[in-house]
């Protein structure tokens, strides 16, 4: 039996909602991709936790992606059992963004710490390792900064203790850095671990807005898919 009045509004607006949520699975994917990709490019991560929030994000994403899917099915043929599921599964999508978030707004206050560690650690093992000499010199030359604090940090870069890799140079030329640490006007004089925590804090915060935001719109869509199923279960019980 069909639902009418203004349950059969609420069914519309339900499948309406799904569309907007499968439209949202694919605006947290998006983001989870993004965040991950800056993560990456831009410093190795060894401490698992500095990932694991734009990772749960995708997946998290890829979920509301199918389960968004399914509602809409679920509204379109009046299943009570379809949309009882889907509340359930966006009941749990909920709780798993809001732990999203609050992951994303711990994680803000230990990133002082992992790029501070990170970093000394690049510095103090660039001349061993080809890989740690390209991830430096990519966010020296992306960030345009040079070392830790500042371009004091490449003392033991060289025996001359005044040279600089290349990359921390404003017109990247080969052995732009020889002798020219202190020369601001061919050297980024600015540390890289003030603007790569900028950078990662800014990219957390659209973790945890964008979390926090879809959350709120999915729990419309638990409280129309709570309505249907009434009006649905009203349905079978005239029958």
């Amino acid at each position: 039996m069909a639902v009418e009045g203004g349950v059969k509004c609420v069914k519309f607006l339900l499948f309406f909602f799904n569309f907007i949520f499968w439209l949202c699975g694919l605006a947290v994917i998006v983001v989870g991709i993004l965040v991950q990709l800056t993560i990456n490019n831009t410093i190795v991560m060894k401490n698992a936790s500095g990932s694991a929030a734009p990772i749960v994000l995708i997946v998290v994403g890829f979920v509301i992606f199918f389960v968004s899917f399914f509602g809409c099915c679920g509204a379109w043929k009046e299943n009570h059992c379809m949309v009882t599921m889907f509340a359930v599964f966006l009941s749990i999508i909920v709780l798993a963004e809001i732990g999203i978030a609050i992951a994303g707004y711990v994680f803000r206050g230990k990133l002082n710490g992992i790029v501070n560690d990170q970093l000394k650690d690049l510095i103090s093992k660039y001349n061993s390792s080809k890989e740690i000499q390209e991830t430096m010199n990519s966010l020296q030359k992306n960030l345009k900064c040079c070392g830790l604090n500042s371009s004091s940090d490449w003392k033991m870069y060289q025996q001359d203790g005044k040279s600089v890799p290349d990359s921390c140079c404003k017109n990247q030329t080969t052995g732009c850095g020889k002798g020219n640490m202190l020369d601001g006007n061919k050297v980024y004089q600015e540390g890289c671990q003030p603007t790569l925590e900028t950078l990662l804090e800014t990219n957390m915060k659209w973790v945890i807005v964008g979390a926090l935001v879809i959350a709120v719109i999915q729990i419309m869509g638990i409280v129309f898919a709570c309505m249907l199923m009434k009006g649905i279960r009203s349905g079978y019980e005239v029958m």
